[in-house]
């Protein structure tokens, strides 16, 4: 069982690319995690991991040892968690990866009662907006849109089976520059635009009457979505510009009067988000739970379908 713990810290350190990141993640010390590393080299007589002050690698001998390691780790996780099955209540630890407007808007409805019911579960949310591997960097399932979902996974709708995206402006902004009528409008405006992962901006779409119109207009803030999207909404409130965002995030704001909707008649609808994993002839039992759970609160024609089956 040593081995077992010690195997383990490795592979979690060389997976998060540091023993801090990786304390974090497996709830212990970083100085903890190094005597694992440490022991684990001296039984073995060979150095696992390159360490600098700003970063920690795998050697050619500790890469090696990963690839080997990482899918057997799993197996014996999988193995040791068919006892869970004996128990009273499922528990355990579940590791979620989800983008950040799934973290806001999705799960506080779905997270308070699913603890309520399985108190011994542990659920760790990780909110990105980055394309992640979930197998390969630990995580058990994740939050994806359509689009975004990996092949061969199972998928499960999770959330509202519609969005809408919608545009708005403070009332101050737009007794100053007036309200546009028409998406291509926006062009004449301020506009507070956001971007993925510092990639491109991304393109404003609109949609009416089966007529889609896509608009990249100019403004004085740009924001990548996720951590600063709070400041995008709050310049908005503030006279900033025009923003485009979900309708449920903004709704707060349309209730008490701080943002007024604009070109409503165009806001374009998508799909909802989808809960998915790996395809297991054993799924850990948190995660069995969470999605036994998941199911519940969907519709009864919402059924888990498989990304290559579409």
């Amino acid at each position: 069982m040593d081995d077992l713990a010690d195997l383990t810290a490795f592979m979690t350190v060389a997976r998060e690319g540091g023993f801090r990141g990786a304390a974090r993640v497996a709830g212990t010390s970083a100085s903890r995690l190094g005597d694992a590393v440490r022991r684990l080299e001296a039984r073995l007589g060979v150095r696992l991991l390159h360490r600098t002050t700003r970063s920690v690698t795998p050697t050619d001998a500790g890469a090696r040892l990963l690839e080997r390691i990482t899918p057997a780790l799993g197996e014996v996780r999988a193995a040791l968690d068919v006892v869970n099955d004996f128990r009273e209540r499922p528990a355990g630890r579940l590791r979620l990866n989800v983008p950040t407007a799934a973290a806001r808007l999705i799960l506080p409805r779905i997270v308070p009662p699913f603890l309520a019911k399985y108190p011994d579960i542990c659920l760790e949310v990780s909110a990105e907006e980055r394309i992640v591997d979930v197998v390969a960097e630990g995580f058990d399932a994740g939050i994806r849109y359509e689009d975004w979902l990996e092949k061969d996974m199972v998928a499960v709708p999770i959330g509202p089976r519609v969005q809408r995206y919608a545009a708005a402006a403070s009332p101050e902004y737009l007794a100053r520059r007036g309200r546009p009528t028409h998406p291509q409008e926006l062009l004449d405006h301020a506009c507070v635009r956001w971007r993925f992962s510092n990639g491109p901006l991304h393109p404003w779409e609109f949609e009416r009457d089966s007529k889609r119109v896509k608009v990249e207009p100019k403004g004085p803030l740009v924001v990548g979505f996720g951590g600063t999207t709070e400041l995008a909404v709050d310049a908005a409130v503030a006279g900033s510009g025009i923003i485009y965002l979900f309708e449920d995030w903004l709704r707060p704001f349309f209730d008490r009067g701080a943002l007024v909707p604009v070109l409503q008649p165009w806001w374009l609808s998508i799909s909802g988000p989808f809960l998915y994993y790996p395809s297991r002839r054993h799924l850990p039992t948190p995660l069995r739970a969470f999605v036994d759970f998941v199911k519940a609160a969907q519709p009864a024609q919402a059924r888990a379908r498989r990304r290559d089956d579409r």
